[in-house]
């Protein structure tokens, strides 16, 4: 009973002070097209123009499962799947209606100065086309790897001698958490490891280095250090082809059609989670949801800054949950 007049007082509390634009946090990855649609609603008249900052998919959990009210934000996105202590956090806070939206695909770049001439010991040079494994990948940038190379080629003979030199993004990442999983997990090499060693420690000897939240930076360290690496998402690459490439990984080239059917081993699925309790009460979020998924989006603006869409399936289910916000409300 005691739970059930708390939960009333602070409903018409939240009504009373109600806020008249959307508060977005959460992934950098995900930041540039929550901007363009927030962008062209507020443009339109439609809505008052969202806030929305880009906090990392960690950050921006957090502070969405912070609790309910004005003083917290009614949506967060993600490049990585809600964790388990992040749900527990919301529902211990009190976020205990929380609406997943996928809004789209995305692939993790392994990118480099497209203007580099790679340097092989036979005296070869080639611009661009290198291919790398998640194998190699995880030996290069593993703190306990035994093996501790300094060049790709004391690696794998076939890579160039090249110093290894990494820009990786920081724990708070969701492409920290995506890239992990899909190369650090499943390249880890276990006869490589020292004892008691773990696949996804970074190395800390200079090779490999953490950037921040903004992607931007990570595209100029690559363009700026000729014959280094930056990991980031597909729309930072695809915006910036005058400065950078992409390794293939295991053979395959990242694209929107490898992407989209996951053939490209580093491609992952974006989040929106949205807040059930503000839905109804904070103006625009059912608009701007709809927004997102609209086919104007998907396959305009938002593809052209480099978004991929969804396969049929999943976006007729994605439509379906946006267009029921509405019975969600307060």
């Amino acid at each position: 009973m005691f739970k059930f007049i708390l939960a009333a007082l602070v409903f018409i509390s939240f009504n009373a002070n109600a806020r008249d634009y959307i508060s977005v946090v959460g992934s950098s990855t995900v930041y540039p097209f929550a901007t363009l649609v927030a962008e062209k609603l507020a443009s339109e008249g439609t809505i008052k123009s969202p806030i929305i900052e880009s906090t990392g998919s960690g950050g921006g959990h957090k502070l969405f499962c912070a609790g309910i009210g004005v003083e917290h934000p009614d949506i967060t996105n993600s490049s990585r799947a809600q964790k388990a202590k992040e749900f527990k956090l919301c529902q211990e806070n009190g976020v205990t209606d929380i609406i997943e939206i996928i809004v789209g695909n995305d692939g993790i770049a392994f990118a480099y100065n497209n203007e580099y001439e790679w340097k092989y010991t036979n005296g070869a040079t080639m611009k661009g086309g290198i291919n790398l494994t998640k194998e190699q990948i995880w030996q290069a940038m593993a703190r306990d790897n035994k093996n501790a190379p300094k060049t790709w080629y004391e690696i794998d003979k076939s890579l160039p001698k090249v110093e290894i030199q990494i820009m990786a993004p920081p724990p708070t990442s969701g492409t920290r958490d995506a890239f992990d999983s899909l190369v650090m997990k499943k390249g880890c090499v276990k006869d490589m490891l020292v004892e008691g060693g773990e696949c996804k420690n970074y190395r800390e000897d200079g090779h490999v280095v953490e950037g921040g939240e903004n992607d931007e930076l990570y595209v100029e360290y690559v363009h700026s250090n000729p014959g280094a690496f930056g990991i980031f998402g597909y729309s930072f690459l695809a915006n910036n082809q005058d400065k950078i490439a992409a390794s293939k990984i295991n053979g395959v080239e990242i694209g929107l059609d490898t992407i989209q059917s996951y053939e490209y081993p580093i491609a992952r699925p974006l989040f929106f989670y949205v807040k059930k309790q503000h839905v109804g009460i904070i103006p625009g979020i059912e608009t701007y949801m709809a927004e997102f998924i609209s086919e104007e989006a998907v396959e305009g603006y938002l593809a052209e800054a480099g978004l991929v869409p969804l396969d049929e399936a999943t976006t007729e289910q994605m439509k379906s949950t946006v267009e029921n916000l509405e019975t969600y409300s307060q």
